[in-house]
């Protein structure tokens, strides 16, 4: 009897077991996943600057996908021909253009990182991003800096890549405390890039004593502030290949060269079976059973409940969050008596800028302790239910600015807005722990990642067009004011429903796999 009770031990004990403390994040790997975040951001801040007023939008975070144009980059391309009723055209497409390119390839490369392993599809990652600023600099017509563009977002495929890199060195007691540090790459990439870009952009123009005698930058003005991050992309390349190890996919081989990765599974994929769909989420949760765990599973046994609930929360928080980051600067900019606060552009981007740091701040030293002490799902819930009161507040701030005009009461108003949207910034990394226990198993985590990001860019590229379509709308003369705030609320009650599906800790579905 003594030896059953033994025997049984192990058993009753397993679930203790998987709420212990593990050790600290592995920083010799964490440091190059940061590393490789800041020349992501590099990118985006460098080219922000390229407007007539320069960087209105800075720091609304990784997930807002910096809204910004290229008007002057335009202008200057003479594309329009002197119209200026054309440029806004051509700058949609240009900014569509790298969007539009990575959703139609951000699965792909999510899934074959699960099979070739991240490294391989980080480095093309990151080549891809230096030879399209290359190209950009170098670009004269309009069709090389959307063929520029889309390259980079075809080939970029980092964006899920980096999130499931996160969750192969680490487990679900530590990948909080990780995904508190993700927004220090995007601020020092809001507070370097803007200076890059803007300080190098026609650089003969601003320092002829320095720069007027070649004539590369005389006929490229916009090829030195491309170059520094092409530049940096390459150093990330040569530190990703040096450093950088292959660790949470035991089916790769670290030791096999990149293109017999690449002609393996090219050759796996022409000659495979075909997989049966299955009938039902029972025959889902048989086959991914059935699998070895640490092989990849196809696309189609990944679309579980599990998967499809996390996606569902995190594409309609998505909505509302990029909805929200599109509308916040032209309410600011709108005249007072049209429903807006008439502000300038330093002033706005001295609120956003200020935002967006307190925004990474709290979730840096706050984040980690909140989970452990609410929860994932908690911390969800509270931060799009925090949807509706941050609209509500939308049309406050206007009518008190109509009455008291800018003073204490519209700031105070203002404050408590931002700040309620920290609690919005903070799903995201709950969204994340999710994300890893709905995995079927740990060698489709890239999949996973890819099929969620998929249509979450969906999210990015319909949010911030339909919000602002909506409040431009709602402001024409005869129609109702209150039209956009009716819009966002809707997405955040929408958004507030699809958390309630989740459960309250994502640790449940990985006990229950």
């Amino acid at each position: 009897m003594a030896r059953q009770d033994d025997e049984e031990t192990p058993l009753l004990q397993r679930p203790e077991q998987r709420t212990a403390r593990t050790s600290p994040l592995s920083w010799d790997q964490f440091w190059i996943i940061l590393f490789l975040q800041f020349s992501d951001s590099l990118v985006f801040q460098t080219l922000a600057p390229f407007t007539p007023q320069v960087n209105i939008f800075p720091l609304l975070g990784p997930e807002s996908d910096h809204n910004r144009n290229f008007v002057k980059l335009i202008r200057d391309i003479g594309v329009t021909n002197g119209d200026e009723s054309q440029v806004g055209h051509y700058v949609g497409i240009l900014q569509s253009s790298y969007y539009t390119a990575q959703a139609l390839t951000i699965l792909h490369w999510s899934q074959l990182s699960d099979h070739i392993g991240r490294k391989p599809v980080i480095l093309t990652a990151l080549f891809a991003i230096s030879i399209s600023m290359f190209s950009f600099g170098l670009s004269k017509t309009f069709v090389g800096l959307v063929i520029s563009r889309a390259f980079c977002g075809a080939f970029n495929g980092s964006n899920g890549v980096i999130k499931s890199m996160v969750m192969d060195i680490t487990d679900t007691t530590n990948l909080p405390k990780a995904y508190g540090y993700m927004p220090l790459p995007w601020m020092l990439g809001t507070l370097v890039g803007p200076l890059v870009g803007g300080s190098l952009s026609r650089p003969v123009d601003r320092f002829p004593e320095i720069f007027g005698r070649p004539k590369l930058l005389q006929i490229y003005p916009y090829l030195l502030p491309c170059t520094v991050p092409a530049i940096f992309a390459l150093v990330a390349w040569l530190v990703t290949y040096s450093r950088f190890k292959e660790c949470g996919n035991e089916s790769v081989s670290t030791r096999t060269p990149f293109w017999e990765l690449i002609k393996g599974w090219l050759l796996r994929q022409a000659y495979a079976k075909p997989f049966p769909p299955p009938r039902n989420a029972l025959a889902i949760s048989e086959v991914a059973n059935s699998e070895v765990p640490s092989k990849p599973l196809p696309l189609c046994a990944l679309l579980t409940p599990k998967v499809l609930t996390v996606a569902a929360s995190y594409v309609t928080m998505a909505l509302f969050y990029m909805a929200f980051s599109s509308v916040l600067p032209v309410f600011y900019s709108t005249p007072i008596e049209l429903g807006g606060l008439s502000l300038d552009p330093p002033h706005i981007g001295a609120i956003l800028a200020v935002s967006g740091v307190a925004h990474g701040v709290f979730q840096l030293l706050f984040y980690a302790r909140l989970h452990d002490r609410f929860g994932a799902g908690a911390i969800h819930i509270a931060g799009v239910g925090s949807g509706v009161p941050i609209i509500i507040l939308f049309p406050v701030i206007n009518a008190l600015a109509r009455v008291h005009g800018l003073g204490w009461a519209v700031w105070l108003s203002v404050g408590v807005q931002l700040s309620l949207a920290t609690s919005l910034v903070m799903c995201y990394p709950c969204l994340a722990l999710f994300i890893r226990a709905a995995a079927p198993n740990r060698a489709s985590l890239g999949a996973t990642n890819g099929i969620i990001q998929l249509v979450v860019a969906g999210a990015r590229i319909i949010g911030p067009a339909s919000a602002a379509s909506v409040f431009s709308y709602s402001m024409q003369e005869g129609h109702d004011t209150w039209l956009v705030y009716y819009y966002l609320i809707t997405i955040a009650f929408l958004a507030v429903g699809t958390s309630l599906l989740l459960p309250r800790n994502p640790s449940i579905w990985e006990d229950r796999q």
